[in-house]
């Protein structure tokens, strides 16, 4: 198995803490009274519309999204872990039969719901929280598919919430999205140059405590981890094609139990 590897969060804390947040001052888990994390809740959705849905923020996800192009949906059970607003539907190939929406915020819940509506879909919204711990509203082997964008960074503890997955996954079923280059230094300068920015304009949050408690993964960890549980993977990196982490945005996986 094909171990992968990251420096940019391995750099010194005088350069990996403005790149990374402050992780080991400041732990992997959300203070709920913290102020930053408070104020945090109140203005994502404004970040997210600014940061991530428009110019070269919408770019790189889009590229993500593309890996929808390789699977046929017809007549499958999805259950999709972090839909946000359901912006990949343009890639789809083909039809599902059912579509379950896991997420911890009910504004994108109602989002993605809406769009599903109006494609005639059949769908299920469940309302979850960071204290379940992954759990996901599905019988053992009851999903085909397995959909998730820009939110296994977010997972903690991140091996518990790869073996629900596995356990709602039929045999042979899939995993398929993408994932930030967290941990990489040219996400991290990235967003050093873009996101921290607007935070510091818009905000008065500590950003670089958000950054540790928003991704507590680091992309390494994840693409092992999942590689370790899963018995076939493909893994394509963006813009770059050369599997460097440090030098890529975003990593599409597909992995198959």
């Amino acid at each position: 198995m094909k171990k992968y590897k990251s420096f940019g969060h391995k750099l010194p804390s005088i350069l990996s803490n403005p790149l990374f947040g402050r992780r080991k001052e400041c732990g992997l888990i959300p203070i709920e009274n913290d102020p930053s994390w408070q104020e945090w809740q109140k203005t994502y959705h404004s970040f997210y519309k600014n940061t991530q849905k428009k110019g070269i923020g919408n770019t790189v996800n889009n590229s993500g999204y593309k890996v929808f192009q390789k699977i046929n949906l017809d007549g499958l059970n999805i259950l999709e872990v972090g839909p946000g607003g359901l912006h990949h539907t343009k890639y789809w190939q083909g039809v599902p039969k059912h579509y379950i929406l896991v997420d911890i915020d009910e504004k994108f819940l109602e989002i993605s719901s809406s769009k599903l509506n109006k494609m005639n879909i059949k769908f299920e919204r469940r309302l979850t929280t960071r204290k379940k711990k992954g759990a996901l509203p599905a019988k053992d082997g009851e999903i085909d598919l397995i959909v998730s964008f820009y939110a296994i960074e977010h997972l903690n503890p991140l091996e518990n919430h790869i073996k629900e997955m596995l356990r709602v996954l039929k045999p042979g079923g899939k995993i398929i999205g993408a994932i930030p280059a967290e941990g990489g230094f040219a996400w991290g300068l990235g967003r050093f140059l873009t996101s921290r920015r607007w935070v510091k304009k818009n905000t008065t949050v500590d950003y670089d405590k958000v950054i540790c408690w928003e991704h507590p993964n680091f992309a390494d960890h994840i693409l092992n981890v999942m590689s370790l549980l899963t018995s076939k993977n493909k893994i394509s990196f963006w813009p770059l094609k050369a599997p460097l982490i440090d030098f890529n945005l975003v990593i599409k996986f597909i992995f198959e139990k």
